[in-house]
């Protein structure tokens, strides 16, 4: 499968994104060019009870009204155990096959197809780092005794994928050991191993960099990156203590992943030299992360028409290499503010 370099992601639809808007989205992406898709059974974020699933629903519906559904490469993904989301399949999580083919049904009737993609493990059942947590606790799981093995979750998925159900696995939120211990057991079973990888990458969380790149690289794994603006952070409305009203980092204050003390210094930085370089700060977050050679593609999520428009303009922006210099002299004095 090859994706476009610009996919569209979808975790506002249903929440700060109405059906109307998501569609003019999904028409405004299409005509960009753009054919990777991209939701979870969970979406809308903030995840509730009452909008769960509504994202994919609406991506249903538009492929349904459009007629056009084998233009795009649509990509989904399981949830799996922790974070409290325990209204979701009523909190059977665990990635069995029971489960795996209970979420999987549930999407593919909402998303109105018969096959998905890209099926993703939307994070490791494992206790491992990821959503901001920056060290691995060896015993910080309660349950690890009930850990669902790898093996038999990529065991089940090739089940699924042989029933034509799923036609490429990702995963997501992983770690250099996830992602060797999964090629390696596909290898050894002769199963379909894991094409892609979708973790976060911006300018204020390079952490892909550190391990997961040199082990993606010797794989042939691209990577998915998805907050490339790091939740609307790295687009410059937040600075100097703005606080757009309809903002998700005002509206819900619980995303405090990219509120560190060293943000605010980082973004001054990031924004000094999108103005040397006569950019906006939206083109210089996003031509970098566009312009890495791991980057298969990267997600733009937007709550509005507009702020897709000029997200899908910026995107294709190309940064010197003067340019790539100085922002990794950035890095090295703010490196990873928001793991």
């Amino acid at each position: 499968m090859e994706v476009s370099v610009l996919g569209l992601g979808t975790m506002t639809f249903g929440e700060q994104t109405s059906r109307e808007e998501a569609f003019m989205q999904m028409d405004l992406a299409r005509d960009a060019g753009v054919n990777l898709l991209d939701t979870a059974e969970m979406y809308p974020v903030p995840p509730c009870e009452a909008t769960q699933g509504t994202a994919e629903s609406m991506i249903g519906d538009w492929l349904h009204a459009r007629g056009c559904r084998d233009e795009w490469i649509l990509a989904t993904k399981v949830t799996a155990p922790g974070h409290g989301l325990r209204h979701i399949r009523e909190g059977n999580l665990s990635l069995t096959l029971t489960n795996l083919r209970r979420a999987l049904e549930g999407s593919l009737k909402r998303l109105k197809t018969d096959r998905v993609d890209l099926y993703q493990i939307h994070w490791p059942e494992r206790q491992t780092t990821n959503f901001g947590r920056r060290a691995f606790q060896p015993d910080g799981n309660a349950e690890a005794m009930e850990i669902t093995p790898i093996g038999e979750t990529l065991q089940a998925l090739e089940t699924l994928r042989q029933e034509g159900k799923i036609r490429q696995l990702g995963l997501c939120n992983d770690t250099p050991w996830g992602v060797m211990t999964a090629q390696s057991l596909a290898e050894s079973q002769g199963w379909q191993p894991p094409v892609s990888i979708q973790n976060p990458y911006h300018l204020l969380n390079r952490s892909f960099e550190e391990g997961l790149a040199e082990v993606c690289h010797h794989e042939g794994i691209p990577l998915i990156a998805y907050s490339p603006l790091a939740f609307g952070k790295l687009t410059g409305k937040y600075l100097h203590g703005a606080r757009p009203t309809e903002a998700r980092l005002v509206r819900f204050p619980r995303f405090n992943r990219y509120d560190k003390p060293s943000v605010g210094p980082a973004l001054q930085a990031y924004a000094k030299l999108a103005k040397q370089a006569g950019l906006t700060l939206t083109q210089l977050s996003l031509g970098f992360v566009r312009q890495q050679p791991l980057v298969g593609s990267l997600l733009l999520g937007a709550r509005t028409v507009d702020q897709l428009r000029e997200n899908l303009q910026a995107g294709l922006t190309s940064l010197s290499e003067d340019c790539l210099h100085q922002l990794n002299k950035i890095q090295e004095r703010y490196p990873n503010p928001c793991p």
